[in-house]
């Protein structure tokens, strides 16, 4: 049968298993080992086994205890480790006597290593007949119970190493997420594109309208802010005659927290000079299907929600205000005074601030309405030019910007400009945009502009969102390991 705890709480399982450790220390056995040589993980071991082999390959092997079956002189147990889980049978016959007897107070939760033969058990399962085990870590409190894992989400966020050991979906996403990057990095890489840094502690906040989280710099005595963006310096490194730069870096806005927000995530961002927003959907495109292939295997996949979503061929593009004017079923829409849209609002039942500005009702409508509804992947293209302050204008049209927002399964994924490199209109749309506060002003990034930075376009991608839509995740928390929480109370 398989092993129980004697004890009913955390507290007297702690207990019991300290004076193990007590004794194990006594007898002159390190429960903290210096080192295991470990040769082989699960997946390495079990690719090992031949079919019809009299003579199978010894392996070393080592993980956590997640399943233990006791059966008198002889036990089977799982272990789990960075691939996943193998069988193991101890015997006391191949180990001896004392030995196995030290083995029976092992505890599930514990760490351990184990060398032997490799076998099939007549249930067909690849195992390892151990000659040789060893305690590699204690563990000194109990798994949760493994047929339920963690249940209450504060725990399954605040333990998150309980949550990968229990719950292989969770384990299989941290995986993911980890091989998106690395196949981002590869892709770009392959496109000539050059990673760099740029500062975290900045003197002015820039690149986006976001409110920043407040530092000082003792040694200058100086008030900075984390970055809110990376875009002021990146562009700087066009000017510089870098042509084409990327930055995969933490970004910080202190602001609300919800199923799509965290205040510190993961983004790309990425600038190709003689480029412009058109190039960037050429690129977006091309990323995310070869992230589709390489890491999901398909460009066919299904929200968490179970609705399939075609990434293959070509994606769809739509205006901006055309997708607004059918959302709202108001041909005029446009032509309305504030008052009147958010009348409209009313009647549609949107709650929206009267004290936001004319084209912000509207971008709350888009946000609201709209964008939930872009499921298949969507370029929304001429956005209104008091949304961006740092894209050209639509020469045919110059209230609308040359700027695109992906959407897919009814969140942006990614925005995209072609950049403005006019210093004159640059230094005027940062004036509109922070009013009074001149002090605002990134002047040492107008000045870059003056020296000359070519077309350009430039483009960010949340890897948060991005990891939500390729995972099959509920929410950024589910993609984020250790996301922001309350303090513990």
């Amino acid at each position: 049968m398989e092993q129980q705890e004697k004890c009913v709480n955390d507290s007297d399982v702690f207990a019991v298993r300290r004076a193990k450790l007590d004794a194990m220390r006594a007898d002159g056995v390190d429960p903290f080992s210096q080192s295991f040589d470990r040769k082989h993980t699960s997946m390495e071991a079990i690719s090992l086994f031949v079919e019809g082999e009299e003579k199978q390959e010894i392996v070393s092997v080592g993980g956590r205890i997640v399943v233990f079956r006791l059966m008198g002189k002889a036990s089977f147990v799982k272990i789990l480790d960075c691939d996943g889980k193998i069988q193991l049978y101890v015997s006391q016959n191949d180990i001896g006597e004392e030995a196995y007897k030290n083995f029976t107070k092992f505890d599930i939760g514990d760490i351990i290593g184990a060398s032997g033969e490799l076998f099939k058990t007549k249930t067909g399962e690849i195992t390892v007949r151990v000659n040789s085990v060893v305690m590699v870590s204690k563990s000194l409190r109990p798994l949760p119970e493994k047929w339920h894992g963690l249940t209450d989400s504060d725990q399954i966020y605040r333990q998150r190493y309980l949550d990968l050991i229990l719950n292989s979906k969770s384990r299989d996403r941290a995986k993911k997420r980890c091989k998106i990057i690395e196949e981002l990095r590869k892709f770009l890489w392959g496109k000539g594109f050059e990673e760099v840094e740029t500062p975290i502690l900045q003197n002015i906040v820039g690149g986006a309208a976001a409110r920043p989280f407040v530092t000082h710099i003792n040694a200058l005595d100086q008030r900075c802010y984390l970055r809110i963006a990376t875009e002021l310096f990146l562009k700087r490194m066009l000017v510089a005659g870098f042509d084409r730069v990327f930055e995969i870096g933490r970004i910080f806005r202190n602001e609300g927290i919800s199923r799509k927000h965290n205040p510190e995530f993961t983004s790309l961002e990425v600038y190709q000079a003689f480029s412009d927003y058109r190039g960037m959907m050429e690129l977006v495109r091309g990323i995310i299907q070869h992230l589709c292939r390489s890491v999901i295997g398909t460009t066919t996949i299904k929200s968490c929600d179970g609705v399939e979503i075609e990434l293959g061929g070509e994606w769809a593009e739509r205006r901006y205000d055309e997708l607004v004017i059918e959302a709202t079923g108001e041909s005029d829409w446009f032509l309305f005074s504030k008052d009147e849209k958010l009348g409209k609002c009313k009647s549609f039942g949107l709650e929206v601030s009267p004290d936001i500005e004319d084209f912000e009702v509207t971008n709350d409508v888009y946000g609201k309405i709209v964008e939930p509804k872009l499921i298949q992947p969507t370029f929304v293209t001429q956005l209104p030019k008091e949304l961006c302050p740092l894209a050209k204008l639509n020469k045919s049209n110059p209230k609308y910007l040359d700027v695109f927002e992906l959407c897919i399964n009814g969140q942006e994924i990614a925005p995209a400009y072609s950049e403005q490199n006019d210093p004159f209109i640059q230094r005027e749309m940062f004036e509109k945009q922070i009013g009074e506060e001149k002090h605002n002003l990134d002047n040492e990034f107008l000045l870059s502009l003056e020296y000359g930075m070519p077309p350009a376009g430039g483009m960010g991608i949340g890897i948060d969102r991005l990891v939500i839509l390729l995972t099959e995740a509920s929410g950024i928390r589910d993609t984020i390991l250790f996301p922001i929480l309350r303090p513990r109370q």
